[in-house]
């Protein structure tokens, strides 16, 4: 029998996130805030894929967006595995994979209801990364740590 292939709508322009880990591309759609796309956009997101590298993963394409450095951070916390290409005239541009830095900034939420990031200040969450496999974030004002990130996304 032979093995069927995969066939998504090729896109013109735009970001390619494979690699996904198997069952968080809804929460990688969240991220990125498909919600705000045109609505002439295509969006294609395919779940419980067989990958070599993964075993199965899940893998998002999405038409006239390129993320942000923020929005990439948020999904290295999730998906460290994952991958990013740049559509532009339907030819990949530049794949580059998910990068986890030193510190992450506005990603997250403190769980610690009493840090000063929760209070009515102006003041922007920050995490260090102190630890990658499995990844620890420690609040850089409180303290507190953080291994379970989806609950906490800001």
């Amino acid at each position: 029998m032979a093995a069927r292939e995969l066939k998504l709508t090729p896109i013109k322009n735009g970001t390619v996130i494979d690699h996904i880990t198997n069952g968080l591309a809804l929460e990688v759609l969240r991220i990125i805030g498909a919600h705000t796309l045109d609505k002439d956009s295509t969006v294609s997101v395919a779940l419980h894929v067989r990958s070599n590298k993964l075993g199965w993963k899940d893998i998002v394409k999405v038409e006239n967006m390129e993320l942000s450095p923020r929005k990439v951070n948020a999904i290295a916390l999730l998906a460290p595995t994952a991958t990013i290409s740049i559509i532009r005239d339907f030819k990949v541009r530049e794949k580059r994979s998910v990068d986890l830095p030193e510190r992450i900034v506005g990603v997250i939420r403190c769980p610690n209801p009493n840090c000063i990031t929760n209070q009515p200040e102006p003041i922007e969450s920050e995490f260090d990364v102190t630890q990658r496999r499995p990844v620890v974030l420690t609040c850089v004002y409180c303290d507190r740590e953080v291994d379970e990130f989806l609950p906490h996304l800001a």
